[in-house]
């Protein structure tokens, strides 16, 4: 059994607590909404801890994370540990550890990836730092993770930074899947020679080259709603996707489907796009073509 820390007690440091309490570990979280929090604020948390103490923080990437960090750090005591889970990028990583290694306090990166459904099925977890702290943490690590062979739910991926930088990667990678799925639906949608289109992606769920767990998902979205009229056609990004571009260019990596992933939640935001009325008027100019007027 290991004691922990949790700050940040959301949708996935809810789940994250559940599964670990589950396994046997004991966990005292903080959260600012008292229905969820175990403790009044994160002084009171770490009192609640033994020494050493391992914290492991699931709050919005940036600066909610570096306060935190910081705040830790006058906190914590020498041989204790600080678990970044949430998404923060890579570069955050080496000036969070700097920080707390002035302190002698440990750090460690971890992507996570699961979502809602981490809570049953696992985490995917991608961590960085020494090899010494990840060992610390594996009891951690172990309970999360999915059921299975460590390797297959588990990666320490380098040094501090590296867990981070390889969830980016992941997520960049998923921005490409998701938009994929995406446009094939709509062409299945648009051609109108399919009949029943859910039919056809759920028929892809078994033996075919494309079936995954994003598939799946689709396929409880479309079993909810055929037509996903329910749904407006506007997509956020969390900033990984971004990352990974930037990460792309300096790299010379060419990287063209996940930048049209990115590109294509830009243009879910856009109501009316001035790119586009502007390529329609040059259409429109050069060649005759027919233009649809605002309210006509």
């Amino acid at each position: 059994m290991v004691q922990l820390g949790l700050i940040g007690l959301g949708k996935m440091g809810f789940n994250m607590r559940e599964r670990l309490r589950a396994a046997g570990h004991e966990v005292v979280g903080y959260d600012r909404n008292p229905d969820v929090t175990d403790t009044t604020s994160l002084e009171d948390l770490v009192s609640k801890l033994d020494g050493p103490r391992i914290v492991w923080i699931m709050v919005p990437a940036g600066e909610p994370t570096r306060q935190t960090v910081t705040e830790l750090g006058n906190l914590l005591s020498e041989g204790d540990m600080v678990i970044d889970g949430g998404n923060s990028k890579y570069t955050d990583d080496k000036l969070n550890a700097e920080l707390l290694a002035a302190k002698k306090i440990g750090y460690v990166d971890c992507g996570v990836s699961g979502g809602v459904w981490g809570k049953d099925n696992g985490y995917g977890l991608m961590v960085g730092g020494t090899a010494a702290d990840v060992e610390r943490a594996m009891p951690i690590f172990d309970a999360l993770r999915p059921e299975g062979p460590r390797e297959e739910g588990f990666s320490h991926a380098g040094s501090v930074g590296a867990g981070h930088y390889a969830k980016m990667i992941h997520n960049g990678i998923e921005y490409g899947m998701m938009q994929a799925f995406a446009e094939g639906f709509e062409l299945l949608e648009a051609a109108k020679v399919v009949d029943d289109v859910p039919a056809v992606i759920k028929g892809w769920q078994r033996g075919t080259v494309v079936r995954s767990w994003l598939l799946d998902l689709l396929v409880r979205a479309l079993d909810e709603d055929p037509e996903l009229d329910d749904l407006e056609g506007y997509v956020e990004d969390s900033g990984e996707g971004r990352w990974t571009l930037e990460e792309a260019i300096n790299n010379a990596v060419p990287a063209p489907v996940i930048s049209a992933a990115l590109f294509a939640r830009f243009a879910s935001r856009q109501e009316h796009s001035a790119a586009m009325r502007a390529v329609a008027a040059l259409r429109n100019q050069f060649g005759g073509h027919a233009v649809k007027k605002v309210g006509g």
